[in-house]
């Protein structure tokens, strides 16, 4: 995943963001191919070590999911919503739908103009492209 934007237009935490998530992909890319190779293994040994590798990997993955939910109330609110919950998965969307959105982490539907001001994230809110916020490093120290 390449920048699309001029990086010298993006913010340093922008630029972790984009970090970040290039890292998930690639764990999880990682993950798949640990998965591949040690369902076609045929060696107990090798089997054991393939496994060890892609559970790393999943390790991983979910270290970086947890750093985008303590910098970004969005990753936040929807891992809120989706992470632990019960029964059907596209039931709980639909209800987080009907309720007006997943909560933010502070007891209330995130809004656009909340989405705006998201450290990381330029004003990109779930239905609608906003304008680059300011002071996001500031925002991002007091959401930890």
């Amino acid at each position: 995943m390449s920048y699309h934007e001029p990086t010298a237009e993006l913010e340093p935490q922008d630029r972790d963001l984009h970090r970040a998530l290039l890292s998930l992909k690639e764990e999880v890319e990682a993950i798949d191919w640990y998965h591949q190779r040690w369902v076609t293994a045929t060696d107990p040994a090798l089997k054991a070590i393939l496994a060890h590798n892609r559970d790393e990997e999943i390790e991983h993955a979910c270290m970086t999911l947890e750093w985008l939910r303590r910098i970004s109330p969005t990753w936040r609110s929807v891992i809120a919503t989706y992470l632990y919950a019960q029964g059907d998965i596209t039931a709980v969307e639909d209800s987080a739908e009907k309720s007006g959105g997943a909560e933010n982490g502070r007891g209330r539907s995130a809004t656009n103009d909340e989405a705006a001001d998201e450290p990381g994230l330029g004003g990109l809110a779930i239905g609608q492209l906003g304008a680059s916020a300011t002071g996001d490093a500031a925002r991002a120290a007091n959401e930890t």
